[in-house]
């Protein structure tokens, strides 16, 4: 279960937050060749700039928490401002890196006009959740009531689209309202390029990215913001990363997935989800897990990325940089499961490692 505390503080901050990274001091070498002596590379205090998805900004403030320890020489200020955020601010070169749910379009790769590196740092689901208090247990949706919703042509909970998979629940004629993310969003682009796999309709009129038209619906900035909408009205469904749901004690709704199941979202569900999809990961770890085959993965699943310039200019920020993004991909992912992230597989770790490679060789 998610932690409470300072946790539940630090989800409804929008904004900037400070926390130190160095990795271990021992001099003991990372998995994937990674050296994590940060006190040997680091040597003065050094603040990094980053920004993006609200998607792991739960999970930033753990790793926050946790390397913080280790490292009070480098502070890194984050701000959580969604990824279509993020991806700006790094073309713009006023932060060192950017967080993404959505990978970059090879339109937005040209534009950053030096080369940009995807390095996967967590993985999570994209839930749907609602609010019609009162019922025995979660909703089942399928992909068609889901798109069907989203497009303004299911109006009501008792359409026969969403009551047909719930039988056993007495769903009340009350309007669904729509919520949907107003800004631009990597937990928009997972949840619209699974719509876009499983529904012709959705991806004709509306299509796949991090901001979208939406037909219907009321917006809400960031997670936190479509989370509060959802539980301020009546008949409301939106989408939110997992931990934000769970954190704020919303009813999740389990999603129809391609094998006929009705699946909960859960660490076990999306690690299926990934482990369906390790074969098919391009060279450049721009990939997509949403509507993985498999009997028990979560059809709506998806990756959180690390962008960052291959041409990072040489100093203390490079350094202090690797160093934070090598822990992660080692001691980090220990922490995944405690706020519902699933860590990533160890071949995908691999793969990160050797990205990283290509701005700071491993043990330099």
């Amino acid at each position: 279960m998610i932690r409470s505390g300072m946790f539940l503080a630090c989800i409804g901050l929008i904004g900037s937050f400070a926390f130190g990274c160095k990795t271990s001091s021992n001099g003991e070498a990372a998995e994937g060749g990674a050296a994590t002596s940060a006190s040997a590379q680091v040597a003065e205090t050094v603040t990094l700039n980053g920004a993006g998805s609200t998607f792991v900004y739960p999970m930033m403030s753990r790793w926050s928490s946790d390397y913080q320890k280790v490292a009070p020489s480098v502070h890194v200020n984050y701000q959580s401002i969604g990824s279509g955020g993020g991806i700006r601010q790094l073309t713009s070169r006023t932060v060192q890196f950017g967080a993404t749910d959505g990978p970059m379009s090879d339109d937005q790769l040209k534009e950053a006009k030096s080369p940009v590196l995807h390095i996967p740092l967590v993985m999570g689901a994209v839930v749907p959740t609602y609010n019609l208090p009162d019922l025995p247990h979660a909703i089942n949706f399928t992909p068609e009531a889901l798109a069907g919703v989203f497009l303004g042509e299911i109006k009501a909970w008792n359409d026969p689209k969403i009551s047909a998979a719930n039988a056993d629940l007495k769903l009340p004629s009350t309007p669904i309202v729509v919520v949907h993310r107003s800004d631009g969003s990597g937990t928009t682009y997972v949840w619209v390029d699974y719509l876009s796999k499983v529904s012709a309709d959705w991806k004709s009129k509306v299509g796949m990215a991090t901001s979208v038209n939406w037909p219907v619906g009321l917006g809400g900035k960031g997670n936190e913001g479509v989370a509060g909408t959802v539980r301020q009205t009546p008949g409301a469904l939106g989408y939110v990363e997992l931990t934000y749901a769970l954190q704020n004690k919303m009813p999740v709704g389990h999603v129809k997935n391609q094998a006929g199941g009705f699946i909960e979202p859960t660490l076990e569900s999306v690690t299926a989800a990934a482990a369906a999809a390790l074969s098919k990961i391009p060279d450049d770890l721009r990939y997509s897990i949403t509507n993985a085959t498999g009997d028990k993965a979560y059809p709506i699943s998806g990756t959180v990325w690390a962008i960052v310039y291959q041409d990072m200019a040489a100093g203390p920020e490079k350094t202090a940089l690797m160093n934070f993004l090598r822990w992660v991909l080692r001691d980090g992912q220990q922490s995944c499961a405690a706020l519902n992230y699933a860590p990533l597989p160890a071949e995908l770790i691999q793969k990160a490692n050797a990205k990283l490679d290509l701005i700071e060789p491993a043990g330099k």
